[in-house]
């Protein structure tokens, strides 16, 4: 199989779809890999590291889609990649259709073959090529997190771990999934207070034997939150509905009950975020204030760290990727269970459940 991969050109999108040595691996297998001039260049990987392994290097995006079979990237297409997918094309990357209808629409109009990263679900109901990114993404909230609480970016002026004789910061995660647990690990290792929150008692459960002590459970509801965010420094919105819209847990009037200066990161703005004041931003770009309220909401969160997240993506998306060029798409889906649950639009129609009428 022929299969190409692109220059992500999302704003301020440095990972690429594939390391040198997932390269090393398809080629091995007798496929055939178009790589873009500098697709990852941004991460580390150098257009003569690809061809050490056998890639070929093409000059310009337009060149990797209509000579692919199959396309692997990181992010979404964005509009200028839409007329560039081909009918029947494997297009296998993050697509998070629930948050955007225009490309859904268009992915549904290019009659490809759309395998969503987020959608691959294992018997156990976790999602694998979800899940390296979702632990990039949380460990990030406290990073980022903890940067905005500085006053000089309009902050409530608060060191996350305080310092002897000065209590630490709050942090408040909604949502204890892969998101949330890193988020919280992370905060807790800086000295932070740290309270979770799920409906998911088996979830609580689980951090409450796993983490440190300082690291406290709630059951989440409505009064719960609302209670919480009087007092808590940073707020991290964590919670994930696979394949659909995430819940709107925070409400443009909670904003009232912050404290001003509080911090809030929406992890959840790719499947459209769980506060309702949330937009997405940019790297370049990050936060915007809504009632003394900062709101960090990137959209690419790992996309600031792109070695890792490169690394980390090729970790779980390589042996997927080796069935779909080793048997072709049908085969590939109807011999591995958690693959076939990727698959959201086929050759112009919507497959997977959840996208069934969202934006009827």
């Amino acid at each position: 199989m022929k299969i190409g991969i692109p220059k992500e050109i999302k704003n301020n999108e440095s990972r690429v779809g594939m390391t040198p040595a997932g390269v090393f691996s398809l080629t091995k297998n007798n496929h055939t890999v178009y790589v873009q001039s500098k697709a990852g260049e941004g991460s580390g990987f150098f257009d003569k590291d690809y061809v050490r392994v056998g890639a070929s290097i093409l000059p310009t995006i337009e060149d990797v889609y209509s000579q692919s079979d199959m396309i692997v990237k990181v992010k979404e297409p964005i509009a200028l990649e839409y007329p560039l997918i081909k009918e029947n094309q494997i297009v296998f990357t993050y697509f998070h259709f629930a948050s955007s209808e225009p490309l859904t629409k268009a992915m549904i109009k290019s009659k490809a073959i759309c395998i969503a990263y987020e959608t691959v679900e294992d018997e156990d109901g976790t999602l694998p090529l979800l899940t390296p990114m979702s632990e990039v993404a949380g460990r990030m909230s406290i990073q980022q997190g903890a940067k905005y609480l500085e006053k000089p970016v309009k902050g409530r002026g608060i060191l996350l771990g305080g310092v002897p004789g000065v209590t630490p910061g709050k942090v408040l995660v909604l949502g204890a999934g892969v998101v949330g647990v890193q988020a919280a690990k992370m905060a807790a290792g800086l000295g932070a207070h740290v309270t979770i929150l799920d409906i998911n008692m088996k979830r609580l459960r689980y951090v409450n034997d796993v983490l440190p002590n300082h690291v406290v459970t709630g059951f989440s509801s409505e009064y719960s939150i609302r209670q919480h965010i009087k007092t808590h420094d940073l707020i991290i919105g964590g919670v994930l509905v696979k394949g659909g819209k995430a819940p709107k847990l925070i409400t443009k009037d909670m904003l009232k009950e912050m404290r001003p200066g509080t911090v809030v990161v929406d992890v959840a703005v790719d499947q459209g975020g769980c506060f309702e004041t949330t937009k997405a931003t940019t790297h370049k770009d990050p936060t915007y204030i809504i009632d003394d309220v900062v709101h960090y909401c990137v959209a690419n969160m790992p996309g600031a760290v792109p070695y890792t997240s490169t690394m980390a993506l090729t970790n779980v998306t390589l042996s997927y990727i080796l069935k779909l060029a080793n048997l072709g798409w049908e085969n590939a889906c109807a011999n591995d269970e958690s693959l076939a649950k990727g698959l959201n639009i086929v050759k112009g129609g919507i497959v997977y459940k959840e996208l069934e009428g969202i934006f009827d």
